[in-house]
């Protein structure tokens, strides 16, 4: 797989939303919600996407699916940069670019039953005859294991993990080879949230499908990714591969997330690292010139100098010719300095 060219490349991606005011209305200030990510995808690859609520995971998803168009940056799909391309060319390609979202009840179309939600989508994009929707609807509630008679009821009639397992068929129904999945299990009892992830990893292994998981649950997104990238504040901090993310985080923020996970042995516990300090605002006046306000992470981090306002820091290598990046110089360096050093 490592030889392999990446299916999926997200270059500098940047998402700003404007706040407007004023007597003559104006933008007064933007949300930075996504500023200057950039990661890559190989066919057949879980890439986990891990971070706070409101660090700008979910942004990062809706743009790769071009649900939204970036505010500058890149995504490539296949060689072909997809978020600059206009509606009439990135028809053909969004069917291969399908999303799974958190909450299975808004996302359903309460008026339409299973059939239709299913269905439409091949009949529109001509993927199936009308004459077979009916045996295509029945094989796609089979892969995703509901019964064939689901297809005449309505989604209020079915439980939320049913109603999940929906709207992974609608996702598989126009055959993608890609799939943003965002937090689909957060909403799910535990016992059912096992269910979906194995029903996630089996499709996945059957139909050669690439993921992008979007989480804040580090416990399901290790179970399903190959590498996890770790958000925070519209940035990624770390990527590494799943088990050593796990054993051996580098960003200190990584290493507080990782602590946050229920250890069940009982000879193996953690000391909980607890984070002070206030979340950083990703809200800038606009007119004003760019420039770096140092690392994002400072207000809480415990190996924080004064240092670290001057300078935003890149993802470096652990050590050299490390597949595992950080963006952190003193877990670069093995520093553990103190706040006042």
């Amino acid at each position: 797989m490592a030889d392999q060219q990446p299916i999926l490349s997200v270059e500098h991606l940047k998402k700003y939303y404007p706040i407007r005011g004023g007597i003559i209305p104006h933008t007064l200030m933007q949300v930075k919600a996504v500023d200057d990510v950039s990661f890559s995808i190989r066919e057949g690859e879980t890439l986990g996407l891990v971070g706070e609520s409101g660090c700008g995971k979910s942004t990062v998803g809706r743009q790769i699916v071009a649900l939204e168009r970036p505010t500058s940056g890149r995504v490539r799909y296949r060689g072909v940069v997809i978020s600059s391309l206009p509606e009439r060319k990135l028809g053909p390609i969004r069917t291969s670019l399908q999303m799974i979202f958190q909450d299975s009840y808004s996302s359903l179309n309460p008026r339409k039953r299973v059939f239709d939600i299913l269905a439409e989508p091949m009949l529109y994009h001509k993927m199936v005859a009308r004459a077979d929707a009916d045996a295509e609807v029945e094989r796609l509630l089979g892969l995703v294991g509901l019964p064939k008679d689901s297809k005449g009821r309505y989604p209020h009639e079915f439980s939320g993990g049913q109603r999940q397992r929906i709207c992974i068929a609608r996702a598989l129904s126009l055959r993608p080879r890609l799939i943003v999945c965002d937090e689909p299990v957060s909403s799910l009892d535990v016992s059912i949230q096992a269910q979906i992830l194995n029903l996630l990893r089996r499709l996945q292994k059957e139909l050669g499908l690439t993921y992008l998981f979007i989480g804040h649950g580090l416990g399901a997104v290790h179970y399903v990714s190959d590498r996890i990238a770790v958000m925070y504040l519209g940035r990624i901090v770390e990527v590494a591969k799943a088990h050593e993310l796990f054993a051996h985080p580098a960003h200190p923020y990584s290493q507080a997330l990782c602590a946050a996970v229920p250890n069940p042995d009982p000879d193996d516990r953690r000391e909980p690292l607890v984070l002070k300090g206030e979340v950083g605002w990703q809200v800038e006046k606009t007119g004003k010139r760019e420039q770096s306000r140092g690392c994002r992470f400072y207000p809480r981090c415990r190996m924080a100098k004064p240092s670290c306002l001057g300078r935003d820091p890149a993802l470096e290598p652990v050590s050299p010719g490390s597949g595992h990046l950080v963006a952190c110089p003193f877990a670069v360096s093995r520093e553990t300095p103190g706040k006042d050093g």
